[in-house]
This record gives C-alpha cells, structure tokens and sequence, in this order.
C-alpha cells in the first residue's frame, strides 16, 4: 500500500473476508479532482470464479439503480486486468453494533429514543426507495435487500443513515436458481419466518426485519438469540414474541403497536410497505414532540467517537499524501486507460449474493472510521448488564426521553 488499480489509488486495505475485500481508495483527475472512494474486489485468488464474478456484477448493477440519500451509492464498476471491482461511496461513520460498544466504553446505559426512532425512519425510507424502483423500462424491479440488520446500517459523523450491502439482493432481474437457491441468506437473527423457512419471501421480509432492529433500539434487549441456529429459527417461526412492555415498563402503547404490527408472523398482517411504517413512525414523533433531528444525532455521533474522530484526521492526511506519491503520471489524466481493462456500464438490473465474507462470521466495518458495513451470519446483541431505569409514557413526549438497553452478549456489544 498504497497501490493503484486502474484509475484508483488504493490507500489501505479496510475488510477482507472469504470472498472479497475492501479498500480505503482515492480517484484522482484533471484540474484538481479528488474523491475519496471504497474499493470493492473479489480476493485475487477467485478472480477465475465465474460465479462470484457475476455475484459481484449484480451487487453493482442493483446500486446502480438507486440513488437515494439513505442508501450507499456506487461510482463505476470495472476490470483491471483480472482483477473486478465496483467503486462504491465512503460513508464516514458507524454501523449500529459499533455505536453501542463504544456507549458500552463510555459506561453510557442507555439509548437515546430519539436517535433510535431517526435511524429506523432513516431505514425505512431507503428500503422505502429500493422496493418501489422501476427499471429503464418502467417495469418495478421488487428488489428485497434480504439482509437488513444492525451491522448493514451505518450512522454517518454528519448524522445521515445509509443502509448498506446489497450484496445478497433479490430482484426480478435474478434468475430461479439466484432465488432459490435452497441456501438461507440472510443473518437468522433478522430473518423473517417465511425467510427463516427458506420461502419465497418479498418486501414484508425487509419489513419485519427492520422491526427486530426497532424492538431491540427501543428497548436494549435481543428479540431471537437462541443458543444455536436451529434454536434461533425456532424462535421466530414457531414461538410467541414478547411485547416491548413485556421488556420495558411503561414502553409507549402507539409505538409498540408500531413494532408489533412489523413483527406480524402472518406477511399479511404487517405494514405493507415500508412508507406505509415511516408514516407511522413519523405521525408517532410529531404526536409525542420527539426531538428526531439530522443534526442532533450527528451531533451524538460527534461527542461519542470524539477521540477517535481527533486521531483519523492526521492519518487520513498521511494516506492520501503517500498515494500521491504513488500515483502514476496518468492518474490525472483523465483520457489516460485506467489499467487493462475498461468501466462496465451498469445496468436497471439486479443481483445476489457476494459481499465480504469470514469464517468466523464476524462483522466487518468499513471506512476510514468505518465505512459501509459487508458482513456475515447473524448473531447476538446487545450491550451493557445493568438494567437502567425504567421509561414513562409520559417522558416519551419530552426531549430527554431515553430507553436504556436490558440484557446483553457476553461482550456487551450488537453482534
């Protein structure tokens, strides 16, 4: 490092998983031009699977559709030499999982609702986007993302919420074999029951998903940990869920009514579109006077990572100074060719299933803080031991209303 691949400078490796790995990279051009950029490849040792190759190929094609400020973006996707990779957006911030094992550090205890309720909202209109979009022939696309959870959710320093990876996407571009493959994808944990039982599975999927994640924001406590997999598919398919007030006294009625109607075992009884939850959700803050606000949870974010945020400032300079360095005379050139290879354009379309992957089945957080989360199987949450104090009804409706987390993995962290 760094090293250049076609027309980017790679600057250091974020991720590395069984299939894929990440870079931390700079495109440079005429005049001046500069954008930091995730570099996104298949490992050099697979760069001859076909497979992942065209897995890889789908994941670009299907970002290439959408364009919307809650979801992570891609620039270019190509070949340079052998080597296929896509240029995806860096979003500087945290996924959900990190943000509560650094509270956890700092011996903070509980959850800010109104963070919680602006992340959900930031979820549910990018699912929203994805579900409804339409490709250049106007036909819709009824692209399911498959594995919404806490680690594919980033919180950006300047308070946006992406959701990230598609890399297991279902859309109708995908062929039957793409679909249903006999093989869950998918972190269980979040998995929906139809999705759990290896069904067919569409945009209600996503839905129940992201009531899990607002079940465990809003009151600290894992909704499916079973002690194994089996168990864990158990539990969602075959037990009875717990209320939040079961979990948390005094859980608001209107918002429980909300997660529970997402939680709806029956894909019919839950919200229909994901629109159709943020309304929802957005009538619940505007009742209750919550203080859901873009600047407030960048302002969060700021005092939480603030150490960490002090010390990637000098190093990040330090990176994109050695790859200019670096850099061939061609960078900035922007007719110069950018390796062997060419830019594949991207097309309406969509695909399955490649994104970094380990063994171990940890989750890998992108960025130069971190950055767009690819991660793997599903597993446990949640953060501190000590049980907080109690949320009113009332304090719903006030600006300091917190609902603290209960319970947790033996580490304290989301996993």
């Amino acid at each position: 490092m760094p090293s250049q691949l076609g027309k980017y400078t790679l600057l250091r490796q974020l991720a590395k998983g069984g299939m894929a790995e990440l870079f931390l990279a700079v495109q440079k051009g005429a005049f001046g031009f500069e954008k930091v950029v995730v570099i996104k490849r298949i490992l050099p040792a697979l760069t001859g699977d076909r497979k992942l190759v065209e897995m890889l190929l789908h994941e670009a094609r299907t970002l290439a559709t959408l364009s919307h400020p809650n979801l992570v973006q891609i620039f270019d996707v190509g070949v340079a030499g052998e080597t296929y990779f896509i240029a995806m957006e860096h979003v500087h911030g945290e996924d959900i999982r990190s943000i509560v094992r650094q509270m956890k550090a700092g011996d903070a205890s509980e959850f800010p609702l109104e963070h919680a309720l602006s992340i959900v909202l930031g979820v549910c209109a990018g699912l929203g986007y994805a579900h409804e979009r339409c490709g250049l022939d106007g036909s819709p696309l009824h692209i399911v993302h498959r594995d919404v959870s806490p680690q594919n959710v980033i919180v950006a320093y300047s308070g946006e919420v992406k959701v990230v990876d598609f890399g297991i996407a279902q859309s109708d571009a995908m062929s039957e074999d793409e679909t249903q493959s006999g093989r869950l994808k998918g972190k269980i944990p979040y998995m929906s029951p139809e999705q759990a039982r290896g069904g067919p599975i569409d945009l209600r999927s996503d839905i129940f998903a992201t009531g899990v994640m607002l079940f465990e924001l809003t009151t600290g406590r894992r909704l499916f940990k079973g002690t194994n997999e089996y168990e864990t598919i158990e539990l969602i398919c075959d037990r009875e869920y717990p209320r939040p007030s079961e979990v948390r006294r005094g859980y608001p009625p209107d918002l429980e009514a909300i997660v529970m109607r997402a939680l709806a075992k029956d894909r019919d009884a839950r919200w229909s579109t994901a629109r159709e939850m943020q309304a929802a959700l957005e009538a619940f803050v505007r009742r209750e006077r919550i203080p859901v606000s873009t600047i407030a949870l960048s302002n969060f974010m700021h005092a939480l990572f603030a150490e960490k945020l002090a010390s990637e400032k000098p190093e990040f300079g330090r990176a994109i100074e050695t790859g200019d360095s670096t850099a061939p005379e061609h960078a900035s050139d922007p007719a110069a060719p950018a390796g062997r290879g060419s830019s594949i354009g991207p097309t309406a379309s969509s695909r399955t299933g490649t994104e970094v992957r380990s063994s171990s089945r940890a989750p890998l957080i992108l960025g130069l803080g971190t950055l767009a989360a690819l991660v793997v199987a599903g597993e446990a949450l949640w953060w501190t031991r000590s049980a907080p104090s109690a949320a009113t009804r009332a304090a719903a409706a006030q600006a300091s209303m917190r609902i603290g987390p209960e319970g947790g993995a033996p580490d304290g962290g989301l996993r």
